[in-house]
């Protein structure tokens, strides 16, 4: 059974919590469709603007090589203008020691809930990657309700 396609991004400024998601076997398209909003979203945040992001990628496949590689680099590149530095951008230590870490208007990221289905995955991302600000989770309402539940005198 085909999970349906979900691609959206929301902004719920009551809360300084943004929410991208993305599930489903997705194309280069979708990708595409995705990142456009999701980049959109942040432009239209007012400036000085801090923000909590949830990463929900639980049901998400990319449908081809060519759909992965667009997505991979679409949430560290993006929040990297955004004063945000992904833990797991590590793996890759060449193109981690090229990134420019800055914000966009003042606007800055300050914590990421991550959910994947893949448990081998989020286990090995939240012991090698967690901080108080960033964790993985296998389960979509642990990370939504931790990420909420964040607080900036945390940080």
């Amino acid at each position: 059974m085909e999970t349906s396609k979900k691609v959206e991004t929301n902004w719920y400024p009551e809360k300084s919590l943004l929410v991208t998601q993305l599930s489903g076997i997705l194309e280069k398209s979708d990708i595409e469709n995705w990142e456009e909003e999701f980049v959109s979203t942040l432009e239209h945040m007012e400036a000085n603007t801090q923000f909590k992001l949830f990463v929900n990628l639980h049901g998400f496949t990319a449908a081809n090589l060519e759909a992965h590689k667009r997505f991979r680099s679409v949430i560290p590149l993006t929040l990297a203008n955004y004063g945000w530095k992904e833990g797991y951008v590590n793996l890759f230590e060449e193109e981690a020691k090229q990134m420019t870490i800055r914000t966009n208007r003042g606007i800055q990221c300050i914590g990421v809930a991550h959910s994947h289905q893949d448990q081998t995955k989020m286990d090995l991302y939240e012991s090698r990657f967690s901080t108080e600000q960033e964790h993985y989770f296998v389960d979509p309402a642990a990370a939504r309700d931790w990420i909420e539940k964040l607080q900036y005198s945390e940080l």
